[in-house]
């Protein structure tokens, strides 16, 4: 009885070590996770931003004759 207390005891701990592991894995991801979004908004602003240029310079270049 004795050693299953301690194995249970044992058990509990390493469970409780993990959730301590995980929570903080957990937080490192959304932490990631915010700064890739954070980046893929300015690239796509950057993409944007290209484009509209693009555009502005096709805008300005003589169309062929026909």
């Amino acid at each position: 009885m004795e050693n299953e207390l301690r194995a249970l005891e044992d058990r509990i701990g390493q469970l409780a070590a993990l959730a301590r592991r995980l929570r903080a894995e957990n937080a490192a991801l959304r932490q990631s996770l915010l700064a890739a979004q954070g980046e893929s908004k300015a690239l796509a602003a950057k993409v944007e931003s290209a484009s509209d240029r693009l555009q502005r310079l096709l805008e300005r270049l003589p169309e062929e004759a026909a």
